[in-house]
C-alpha cells in the first residue's frame, strides 16, 4: 500500500494494532492485529473467548506467555511484514522465553498453515477465521504435548453471535459491529473468498442486542463491518430481513448514536439503503464504494459485476437521492493486462466522481485467486508504481479540493478525542467521515459540538466551536 502523509486515507491497513485490552490470568496473552476492521473485529472476539477461558491478556509482549498475531493475507505487503514479525518474534523466543507459544489467526493462517507449521516452523498454532471458539483447546493441546496444532477449516454457519466482543481496538466512543463473515463475490483478484469462506449472515436479534449494550455502555456510534456489508440477508419468522431494514433498525435503537458501515459492493447499493440515508438522520451521509477500476473492459477482467456507466450512474442516484452524501472508494493500478488507456479511464472517473477519500493500492497478485490462474501479471512494478502515483496525486488534489469547499460551513461533529498534535485541541469526524481538529474548551469524549470550518488541508478540517 503507498500512502502520502496528507492524503484522506481511511486507515493504514498494514499497520499493527497491539491489544490495549487487559485481564489478569495465569497464562498471559500478547494480541497483535494486522490488516482490516474485519481483523480487528475478529481479535475482539478472540480476546473475549480468551478472558472467557480464564487467560490473561497483556499489552506488553514481554510479559506474554502466548503471542497470537491475527493475520492479513489481502495484499502481499502485508503478509510480507507479518512474517518478519513472525521472525523477531520467534528470536525473542529463541533467545529469552523457550517456553513460548506462537500463533497465527486469521487470513494468512489458513493459506499459509503448512509453510508456517511445517516448512519454517515458525509458529506452534495456526488458527483460521471460523475456528477461534478452539483457540483454548490448541492452546492446551500444544503446552501439554509440544507439538504443533492447527484448526483452520472453514465453516458456512460460524458467525459468532454469541459471544460478546471486548473492545479490542476502541477510543470508548466508537465501535465495530460484525453482521455477517465471508463473501460469495468471486472478484478475480481477492483472495477473500478463499480464506474466509462463504457468506453467512449474524442474526438481526444479536446484532441489536449488542448495539443497545453499546448505547448503555456510553459508546456513541458504530461501524456495522462485514466483507460485502450490504448483501446482508438472514430470515427472521418467515421474512427476510435485508441491509437497508437492519440498518434502519439499527438508527431506531438511539438517536444519539450514528450509524455507519463497511465495506459495500456496489452492485448491492440499492435504492432502498440510499433512502434509509436520507430518511434517519443518524445513518451518516458517507458510503465507502469500492470502485476498483475506471475501464469497462478492466472491470470485467476484476469480475467486479458492473460497467463504469452503471457505476456513475449510481453516484448519480446516491447523490439525487442523498444530498450532500460523502464518497470513498478503492482503486487499483496496474492490474493484469492494464494499458496506458485503460489507466487514463481511472483517472477520468476519479475526476467525474470526487472522490472524499480514497483506499490506492498497487497490485499483487494473490494465490489461488482467479486473476494468479487465468492472468498474467505483466505490467511492470515501475509502471505500477507511476500509476499509483499519479492516482494519489490526483486525489490528494479533489481532497484538498473538495475541503476548501467546507470553509465556512456548519457541522456536527461527535469528540472522539485529543488531536494527534496537540492536547489543547480536540478531534472527531463529521457526519460524512472528515477529520475536524477544534478547540478543546469543556468539551469532552461522547460529546456532539456544533463547528464552522476556517481551514483544512486535504486530509483534516480546522474549525471553531460555534457558540449556542
Amino acid at each position: 500500500m503507498s500512502l502520502i502523509s496528507d492524503i484522506p486515507v481511511l486507515d493504514d491497513l498494514d499497520a499493527p494494532r497491539a491489544s490495549t485490552v487487559r485481564a489478569t490470568g495465569e497464562i498471559q496473552v500478547y494480541l497483535e492485529t494486522y490488516g482490516c476492521q474485519m481483523n480487528v473485529s475478529d481479535s475482539e472476539i478472540v480476546a473475549s473467548i480468551l478472558k472467557e477461558n480464564g487467560y490473561g491478556l497483556t499489552g506488553r509482549l514481554e510479559d506474554a506467555d502466548v503471542i497470537l498475531i491475527n493475520t492479513c493475507a489481502i495484499r502481499e505487503n502485508a503478509e510480507q511484514k507479518v512474517r518478519r514479525r513472525l521472525a523477531e518474534v520467534r528470536a525473542h523466543k529463541r533467545h529469552n522465553r523457550p517456553d513460548l507459544k506462537i500463533g497465527v489467526l486469521g487470513c494468512m493462517a489458513e493459506r499459509l498453515r503448512e509453510n508456517l507449521l511445517e516448512q519454517e516452523k515458525l509458529v506452534d498454532l495456526v488458527v483460521g477465521p471460523d475456528a477461534y471458539r478452539d483457540l483454548p483447546r490448541l492452546l492446551g493441546e500444544t503446552a501439554d504435548t509440544g507439538q504443533a496444532v492447527v484448526n483452520v477449516q472453514l465453516s458456512r454457519e460460524e458467525t459468532y453471535d454469541d459471544i460478546t466482543p471486548i473492545r479490542y481496538d476502541s477510543n470508548g466512543i466508537s465501535a465495530f459491529v460484525s453482521i455477517m463473515r465471508g463473501c460469495d463475490n468471486m472478484c478475480s483478484f481477492c483472495v477473500v473468498p478463499f480464506t474466509r469462506g462463504r457468506e453467512r449472515s449474524r442474526s438481526i436479534t444479536s446484532i441489536l442486542d449488542e448495539c443497545t449494550s453499546l448505547v448503555d455502555e456510553g459508546y456513541r456510534e458504530v461501524t456495522v463491518l462485514g466483507q460485502n456489508v450490504n448483501s446482508y440477508r438472514f430470515r427472521q419468522n418467515g421474512t427476510a430481513v435485508d441491509f437497508p431494514e437492519l440498518i434502519h433498525r439499527i438508527s431506531l435503537v438511539s438517536d444519539d448514536l450514528r450509524v455507519r458501515y463497511s465495506t459495500s459492493h456496489p452492485k448491492d447499493c440499492s435504492d432502498d439503503l440510499l433512502n434509509v440515508h436520507r430518511e434517519r438522520a443518524n445513518v451518516c451521509n458517507y458510503i465507502h464504494l469500492p470502485v476498483q477500476h475506471g475501464n469497462t473492459d478492466m472491470l470485467k477482467r476484476m469480475r467486479r459485476t458492473y460497467s463504469r456507466d452503471e457505476y456513475l450512474g449510481l453516484v448519480e442516484r446516491a447523490r439525487k437521492i442523498v444530498p450532500g452524501i460523502a464518497l470513498s472508494t478503492d482503486i487499483i493500478a496496474g492490474f493484469c493486462a492494464e494499458t496506458e488507456e485503460e489507466h487514463q479511464d481511472t483517472l477520468s472517473l476519479m475526476r467525474e466522481v470526487r472522490y472524499d477519500q480514497a483506499y490506492m493500492f498497487m497490485y499483487s497478485e494473490r494465490p489461488d485467486t482467479y486473476a494468479a490462474r487465468k492472468f498474467k501479471d505483466d505490467v511492470p512494478e515501475v509502471v505500477k508504481k507511476r500509476r499509483l502515483s499519479e492516482i494519489i496525486a490526483l486525489q490528494s488534489q479533489i481532497s484538498l479540493q473538495n475541503n476548501k469547499k467546507e470553509i465556512g460551513r456548519e457541522h456536527t461533529v461527535l469528540v472522539e478525542g485529543p488531536s494527534r498534535r496537540s492536547n489543547d485541541q480536540l478531534s472527531g469526524r463529521t457526519d460524512t467521515n472528515k477529520m475536524v481538529v477544534f478547540d478543546r474548551r469543556a468539551l469532552k469524549k461522547g460529546d456532539y459540538v456544533r463547528v464552522r470550518v476556517h481551514d483544512c488541508t486535504s486530509a483534516t478540517l480546522r474549525a471553531e466551536v460555534v457558540d449556542g
